[in-house]
């Protein structure tokens, strides 16, 4: 087993309408779809289909659509160490989806921060190479964080956007790699050792040790669904990242995984072994 991923794991229900709709106003639903989510479990599942051995932490109410989120989970070929919560409901986001692909989320309390310290155990990171850690309980990231570092494994995080929320010092002081938006990261006053800054359809910023650098992204035909992109955008980097600790090809790799992501509709696109290859 290389990377440990823990966060959320949702149940997505997504509806694709004619445009978001303004306060006081109404959209028209085009179609509906549903499947599971959440950015640890879309992070798993997309490493897995990279080629790389991947264990997710999380939780799940004990109902159908949480039997449902790990069957996908388990389909992609993840390990999952999921806490189950009785009589409790899964977590469901509700995701308006616009014809140029932009997204709004609505969302239930449910069963996806359950998961706390005590559920963690030590041997959950025997044979990892990376922890990847995604918004969270802050209390549960820093015992995995200090779980990770006390086996001296690389830790990854992505805070994504309850980040300005939360207290996430202790995580950032035992973090070797950021994943933040460019809203994210003005939130962010910890130094870590690096940094990915992720600008959507302008590409991504690279900065640590080793220098930095820039990739300007790939143009997709059509954005069908902005969705898991910037989770499928982490796996693309940390599995160029486990390969080679070339930053400047991780985020082209990343890059090449979020443009898939973005012209997919949902949040889990089915990655080729080389993103790379069906990219402009």
């Amino acid at each position: 087993m290389r990377v440990v991923c823990a966060g959320h794991i949702n149940w997505d229900v997504r509806l694709r309408v004619d445009r978001l709709p303004d306060p006081d106003d109404e959209a028209r639903v085009r179609d509906r779809s549903a499947s599971g989510g959440g950015s640890a479990a879309n992070v798993a599942v997309c490493l897995s289909r990279l080629g790389i051995d991947t264990r997710l932490l999380g939780s799940v109410g004990d109902d159908d659509t949480g039997r449902e989120a790990l069957a996908d989970i388990r389909a992609a070929g993840v390990d999952p160490s999921v806490t189950v919560v009785e009589d409790a409901e899964t977590t469901t986001k509700y995701i308006l989806i616009d014809v140029d692909g932009e997204v709004a989320l609505l969302g239930t309390d449910g069963a996806n921060e359950a998961l706390g310290p005590a559920d963690v155990s030590p041997e959950l990171f025997d044979g990892a190479e990376l922890v990847h850690l995604t918004g969270q309980r802050p209390d549960t990231a820093r015992h995995i964080a200090d779980l990770a570092v006390d086996r001296d494994v690389f830790v990854s995080f992505d805070p994504g956007r309850r980040l300005p929320d939360r207290d996430y010092a202790d995580v950032l002081d035992r973090t070797d790699l950021l994943f933040v938006t460019d809203r994210e990261a003005e939130a962010i006053e910890a130094a870590v050792p690096r940094q990915v800054t992720k600008h959507g359809v302008g590409g991504a910023t690279y900065a640590g040790p080793e220098g930095e650098y820039s990739h300007a992204g790939f143009g997709v035909e059509s954005v069908v669904d902005t969705t898991g992109a910037g989770d499928a955008f982490a796996a693309g980097f940390l599995s160029s990242w486990l390969a080679e600790r070339d930053p400047e090809h991780a985020l082209s790799v990343g890059n090449a995984a979020g443009a898939l992501a973005a012209s997919t509709y949902g949040p889990r696109p089915d990655l080729p072994s080389d993103p790379l290859s069906e990219v402009r």
